[in-house]
């Protein structure tokens, strides 16, 4: 091993596992600093044989920290790589430790945020929806699938992040940033989270009106009316309300959750939605 690298892999898995706790240490003040500290704790104790050394870099790491917790392992990465420099070779500031750190969150929040929480978890949520709706809510199948999908991809991006952080350092997000690609990547895959949501919306939003008009022998149902001008026409245009009033007219949407509760018993109440 070269004389200034002494972190080793099983280094780095003791990091990867101390570091699950990133998001349930967070405080009020600092965000997600005491669990970026607490997943640095192998690399720290390791590579600074010195108390004082030790208790500098802890302090580094309790500077306010805040990011999408599954790619924040690429900073955790990173900053062990950095650590290892700076207590190895001695010419890296330490102040800049944390100003990567601080470069990094902004890009790297949009990245996951994008990808998993607006891409993957929709699609996977409706998928997994739709097959329960389907079975007439008697197969949990897509819950496993939504369960086993997700957590393959929040532990595989948790261990690309530690592992390839520490390897690449910087130079993987820096080229990213400086072609652009970075940019496009997250645009793109907000387009194709919005694509896939509003393809769901038939399915997972629904509604159905007994309310028919009797004239003799003629009987017109007005849920076959609706049918006739578009199938599905009530929830679509109820989802355009709630985003018009979500992103136009900022309103709370846990309350339009609840008004949306509240309205669905008064309407099946008088009959009005079956």
């Amino acid at each position: 091993m070269s004389e200034s690298k002494k972190i080793t892999r099983s280094d780095l898995w003791k990091s990867y596992f101390y570091s699950l706790g990133i998001e349930s240490g967070c405080s009020t003040t600092k965000q997600e600093a005491p669990g970026f500290a607490q997943g640095l704790i192998p690399i720290i104790e390791k590579i600074y044989p010195n108390k004082e050394e030790r208790a500098e870099a802890y302090s580094r790491h309790m500077e306010l920290f805040l990011t999408e917790g599954r790619v924040a392992y690429y900073c955790v990465g990173v900053a062990a790589a950095m650590e290892e420099r700076n207590a190895m070779e001695k010419d890296v500031d330490p102040e800049s430790i944390n100003a990567i750190k601080v470069a990094l969150m902004g890009p790297l929040a949009a990245l996951g945020d994008s990808i998993i929480h607006g891409t993957i978890r929709p699609i996977m949520a409706g998928l997994a929806c739709s097959m329960i709706a389907t079975s007439n809510y008697t197969s949990p199948v897509g819950t496993f699938i939504f369960l086993g999908v997700m957590t393959t991809v929040v532990m595989v991006s948790r261990y690309f992040g530690i592992f390839k952080g520490y390897d690449t350092g910087l130079m993987l997000v820096s080229s990213m940033q400086a072609g652009g690609i970075l940019d496009r990547l997250t645009k793109y895959a907000a387009i194709a989270a919005f694509i896939v949501c509003g393809g769901f919306i038939s399915s997972l939003v629904w509604s159905y009106t007994p309310i028919e008009y009797v004239s003799g022998d003629t009987v017109i149902a007005l849920q076959d009316v609706l049918d006739g001008l578009m199938p599905q026409l009530v929830p679509l245009l109820y989802t355009l309300l709630m985003y018009y009033l979500i992103n136009k007219k900022k309103i709370n949407p846990v309350l339009l959750i609840v008004a949306t509760m509240v309205l669905c018993c008064v309407l099946v109440y008088f009959n009005i939605l079956a």
